[in-house]
């Protein structure tokens, strides 16, 4: 009976699997989405796989998962070539994917995710067996969470872990993860982090996680990969390679702009309030309680906080997206309402998350989107109403050249631009004028180094130019950088309000967490 115990305990020790792909290519008609990538991630390591939005990561794990079917290449497990038709035959072999979305169903309980997520669940459940089992299985994993509450009820926290045990308990080992932290406050991602590293050092798991955040990769990950427009960039230990050198190998010969330097400012005035604002989201429940803010000139308050806080609500308040159901703005102590009128006479302007969806129209061209703010002015509107062409096509060319706005012409519909070049043509946009308020959201979310850097320049330089600057991001490591203040929204509420110079990551993230 020891023997055989010790055997059992010994297998369960080291069941963690190597997986290697050899030249994996895939191809959509004439666009070559992967060409020829080839990586290995060593059983029991925790292996980073690194690239720009667009780079092929998703395209990658998606051939290894089976949503794809390569157009050529092979997936190896253990060293021993393996077929993988769909997602079914991955988990056969081990190969469970953690989504950087929830994939629960919020209504039901824990345990239920767990019984429902296997592939052949009992059409009558025995609940006091399954109980028993999953009190077992939970006994062996280095972390729990409730099982008898309803989904919606954990916290983001818990429901990544939730993700993670699902995997676990279908038997899965070798685990990709996609952003596993980006819902997570920087406490609960060391501790995730932490534990699953713990778990591959016991032999018990591989991991390949999708990450942007170097400070993961070189405090949680023994190896990495880089992919850059499709193509193997580079790879190596980490330790053995510096972070400046893992980016250049993302970015290749691009550009990245210095950032402008913070210009000391004393003593400025409020320039923008929020004042007991409240309101409603969409399922007509409270999603902003009692927000109030100041924003000096000269000042960037970056509001910090896991998504899903009542950040996006407050943004579409603050440009006139949502209704308000209580509670008053102010700019320059004077009541400012969001709409067009108010916001160009006191010079309020923004850049939205997602602006492709949410501050440009897509089947618009690029001049007629670069043109929003001043269609109804001269030189471009004469009379009051006789539209020209031809001053908006002129001005549009001057800012798409000043911007860096890669585009065949003024004419490209915007759909057709790459995140990065529509982000930036809404900047041209929104920063072509004096600017005294601006509301930016999540501005750097998916872009390459070269753009995020360029956009954060042009935050800190409006800042530096006495701009009142409120800056809302998921981005943890953006609100240390660019904020002067920094608040946390919690719950639909900001509580902590602190200067950046006094802030320390802690506090910040027990803020996130409502503590």
């Amino acid at each position: 009976m020891s023997a055989a115990l010790d055997t059992t305990t010994e297998a369960r020790a080291h069941r963690a699997v190597s997986l290697e792909t050899i030249g994996m290519t895939k191809r959509f008609g004439s666009l070559t989405a992967l060409e020829d990538v080839s990586i290995k991630v060593e059983a029991g390591t925790v292996h980073a796989l690194l690239g720009e939005n667009g780079a092929g990561k998703s395209t990658l794990v998606k051939c290894i998962m089976g949503f794809y079917q390569p157009t050529s290449g092979t997936v190896l497990v253990d060293d021993h070539e393996v077929g993988i038709r769909n997602p079914r035959d991955a988990h056969a072999h081990g190969i469970g994917m953690v989504y950087q979305h929830f994939t629960l169903v919020p209504s039901l309980t824990a345990a239920e995710n767990l019984v429902i997520s296997r592939a052949h669940p009992p059409a009558v459940i025995d609940w006091r067996k399954e109980m028993r089992g999953l009190d077992e299985f939970l006994s062996r994993m280095p972390f729990k969470v409730p099982l008898d509450v309803p989904v919606s009820s954990l916290s983001a926290g818990e429901k990544q872990k939730l993700e993670i045990l699902k995997q676990l308990y279908l038997d899965q080992h070798f685990l990709i993860l996609d952003e596993p932290t980006s819902v997570l406050t920087p406490g609960e991602a060391d501790e995730v982090l932490g534990l699953l590293r713990g778990m591959t050092r016991t032999g018990d798991l591989t991991i390949l996680m999708i990450t942007h955040k170097f400070r993961e990769v070189t405090e949680y990950t023994d190896a990495f990969t880089v992919l850059r427009r499709g193509k193997m960039a580079g790879a190596g230990k980490v330790g053995a390679v510096s972070v400046d050198e893992m980016s250049k190998m993302m970015i290749g010969d691009a550009t990245i702009r210095e950032g402008a330097a913070r210009t000391p400012m004393h003593d400025q005035p409020v320039v923008f309030e929020v004042a007991g604002l409240f309101a409603d989201g969409d399922e007509g429940l409270p999603a902003v309680e009692a927000v109030n803010l100041k924003v000096h000139a000269g000042e960037i308050v970056g509001v910090a906080g896991v998504s899903g806080n009542g950040q996006s609500e407050l943004v579409e308040v603050l440009s006139g997206q949502r209704d308000a159901s209580d509670g008053r703005l102010f700019i320059h102590n004077k009541p400012f309402v969001p709409n067009r009128d108010h916001m160009d006479r006191y010079k309020v302007f923004g850049l939205q998350e997602e602006p492709l969806r949410n501050a440009a129209v897509p089947r618009m061209t690029v001049g007629e989107n670069i043109s929003f703010r001043i269609f109804d002015k001269p030189p471009i509107t004469t009379l009051g109403w006789w539209l020209s062409p031809g001053p908006m096509r002129a001005r549009a060319r001057e800012l798409i050249a000043s911007y860096r706005v890669k585009t065949p012409s003024t004419e490209e519909l915007m759909e057709n631009l790459s995140g990065g070049n529509v982000q930036r043509a809404v900047l041209a946009r929104e920063l072509s004028s004096q600017v005294d308020v601006l509301i930016v959201a999540n501005p750097c979310f998916g872009l390459d180094f070269a753009s995020v850097a360029e956009i954060r320049a042009q935050i800190m330089e409006q800042r530096n130019r006495g701009a009142a600057v409120l800056l809302f991001s998921e981005d943890l490591d953006e609100i240390l950088e660019l904020a002067d203040t920094i608040a946390v929204m919690s719950g639909g509420r900001i509580d902590y309000v602190v200067p950046a110079a006094e802030a320390d990551r802690t506090s910040i993230g027990r803020a996130m967490a409502g503590h």
